[in-house]
């Protein structure tokens, strides 16, 4: 997040909305549930496997925003410009065909039209992402956030999903203070076109929204209560304007640690009630 303004809860209208947009796909995945996938490298099996499957997910996002800093420091555009298109497009096209492929398993008659479709549905995300202008683009970003959130929270196991996204929250902090990531964000965000939205004054990045996403599905997936969900939903909209009031006083804060911190926290409680 980044710029000078005033904490308002109007800001938290697009958390909210990739949100409830996870919600629905994360009912998808309750009703048809992933085969099982290599997101992480380490089986569950181990007590040691959440730590390494955490570590792995804090190496490859920081080894991403290095690069990421070392081609905008070069003003390698071209470049830039071509890896996000290669990843975006390809994380619609994956999530097109999970998601739909789950709603067609209802229609099997139908399901041939799994891949046109997956490829029509990419198509227009790519052109809202790179031609239509930044409104659409910013609601593209949204809703990638909390269909590719939901999708992490299916394939990734319980444990190494918290550990995950408490090890994030914590290098969240040395990233932006220290690391890639603020100084990425001191020279604008906006020139990571699709890695990033903007609202009203405020820049996220996206990878807030999918980790906000996988934080409230793996809570829904795990426990199969909207109880503990919508607690752990409220608990990230609290973090995310405590976010802000401290955005408000530095211009520019990690945009992690405290929608996670009260996320976990209040959907782990609130299971304990059920």
């Amino acid at each position: 997040m980044a710029g000078k303004f005033s904490a308002q809860l109007v800001y938290l209208v697009p958390v909210l909305v990739s949100l409830l947009f996870g919600l629905g796909c994360a009912y998808l995945l309750i009703a048809q549930p992933l085969p099982p996938m290599n997101v992480t490298p380490f089986d569950e099996g181990t007590p040691s496997a959440p730590f390494g499957n955490a570590f792995y997910f804090v190496i490859l996002i920081a080894l991403s925003a290095t690069v990421f800093y070392v081609l905008l420091k070069r003003k390698s555009r071209k470049l830039i410009f071509a890896l996000i298109a290669v990843a975006l497009t390809t994380a619609s096209l994956l999530l097109s065909l999970v998601y739909l492929s789950v709603i067609f398993a209802y229609v099997p008659s139908l399901d041939f039209l799994v891949l046109p479709l997956s490829i029509l549905v990419t198509v227009i995300f790519d052109l809202a992402i790179f031609r239509l202008g930044s409104k659409a683009r910013n609601v593209a970003v949204v809703l990638l956030g909390g269909g590719l959130g939901v999708f992490f929270s299916a394939a990734i196991p319980f444990f190494s999903a918290v550990l995950i996204l408490v090890f994030l929250a914590v290098y969240d902090v040395f990233a932006v203070y220290y690391g890639p990531v603020g100084k990425i964000a001191h020279s604008g965000l906006d020139q990571l076109q699709g890695l990033s939205y903007s609202f009203k004054d405020v820049q996220m990045g996206l990878g807030d929204l999918v980790f906000y996403s996988m934080l409230s599905g793996s809570i829904l997936l795990n426990y199969n209560s909207l109880f503990p969900y919508f607690v752990s939903l409220i608990g990230i909209l609290a973090g995310s304007f405590l976010t802000l009031v401290m955005l408000e006083k530095k211009g520019i804060f990690p945009g992690l640690p405290f929608p996670v911190v009260l996320g976990l926290a209040g959907g782990i409680l609130a299971s304990l009630v059920i």
